[in-house]
């Protein structure tokens, strides 16, 4: 089961273009001296992609002072044997292993995943509770919350998310049974789906206003397959359900997550790698209102890498969002690179 759930999740990401990176203008980097909690990447072993401690230190290394990072669950090295529900177990236990090899000082300051998310099937119910026990256990004070991922289209041209999950995930009463166990054990819950789903993330946090809740990626905006060449619909769709989203406090919202494939914005059909400042600019109207409507304390940016690599270097993707925060106050900045994260996963 653990293999096929690893090669389920292979088809929702492509390897990064080395070649094509290697077009990339290097740039200096902005503001070298702000704090940079990244509160969003991944590590993998896959067979046609390795991102593990050594890349991501060579790329949380490459200028900007990030001084910490939260990993989000991706199947990585779940338990081959046991009870089903307590596979995903084995993957906060080998995190736990790679924050233990960095806070041993010997790779550098910079303390990789200091926060861990991980997955526990909430569609269990309250029977879900022993798993997140297990889960917490593992991170030895490091776990930090579940991602069920729901991201769900009719579409055969939309790939539904790697937990493969039924339509209408949020809203059912067993997947909230599990959910509800949330709180009451101190983690939060990452919303990932797509953009046509923020209505049944509205109805989640309401009922749920306890619980806190890290939406994940700007809210997934799609631009393929149905809603290719349909950029108006989707973004006045996405609009106005961020910010009615925005009205639920328990809700903050990752800035990133844009440079995925799925996306509005494919940067591959150029022939060399796009800058900062171009992806600032395509990047902005996704992000700005963001920030304008949950204010930069309920903000931060995420680099979502290795999936991000897709469009940019990690050095570049963060000169990004350095530009695109260019008019913020000191403190708004703080919030944004590392105050929101360090605040919301309890750094």
């Amino acid at each position: 089961m653990n293999e096929d759930k690893n090669k389920s999740a292979i088809g929702s990401t492509l390897p990064p273009d080395a070649a094509w990176l290697a077009r990339q203008e290097p740039e200096a980097i902005i503001e070298p001296d702000l704090p940079i909690v990244d509160p969003h990447h991944h590590l993998w072993d896959r067979a046609n992609h390795r991102y593990l401690l050594d890349e991501l230190l060579a790329d949380t290394g490459s200028g900007h002072r990030v001084e910490a990072t939260v990993f989000v669950e991706c199947t990585a090295f779940y338990r081959a044997t046991g009870p089903a529900e307590m596979r995903p177990v084995g993957e906060a236990e080998f995190v736990n292993g790679v924050a233990a090899m960095s806070a041993s000082g010997f790779y550098g300051p910079m303390q990789a995943c200091a926060g861990i998310v991980g997955h526990a099937d909430l569609l269990r119910g309250a029977a879900a509770r022993p798993v997140l026990q297990a889960l917490i256990a593992a991170g030895n004070g490091r776990f930090r919350g579940i991602r069920h991922a729901a991201g769900w289209d009719a579409s055969k041209d939309i790939r539904n998310s790697h937990t493969n999950p039924p339509q209408g995930l949020y809203g059912r009463a067993d997947f909230r049974e599990g959910f509800a166990q949330l709180a009451p054990l101190g983690l939060s819950f990452e919303a990932w789906q797509y953009h046509t789903q923020l209505p049944e993330v509205i109805d989640l946090a309401r009922a749920f206003p306890s619980t806190s809740i890290i939406l994940n990626h700007v809210g997934g905006p799609l631009g393929v397959g149905p809603y290719a060449g349909r950029k108006d619909d989707t973004y006045a769709f996405w609009k106005r359900h961020i910010v009615e989203l925005a009205a639920c406090p328990n809700v903050t919202v990752k800035l990133g997550g844009l440079g995925m494939r799925i996306g509005m914005v494919d940067f591959r059909v150029r022939e060399t790698p796009p800058t900062s400042s171009q992806i600032a600019e395509a990047w902005q109207p996704w992000v700005e209102p963001c920030i304008e409507a949950y204010g930069a304390s309920r903000c931060m940016f995420e680099s979502n890498f290795p999936v991000d690599n897709y469009t940019a270097s990690y050095a570049v993707l963060w000169n990004a969002f350095k530009r695109l925060a260019q008019g913020a106050t000191p403190a708004e900045k703080s919030a944004l690179f590392s105050g929101t994260a360090r605040r919301v996963y309890r750094l």
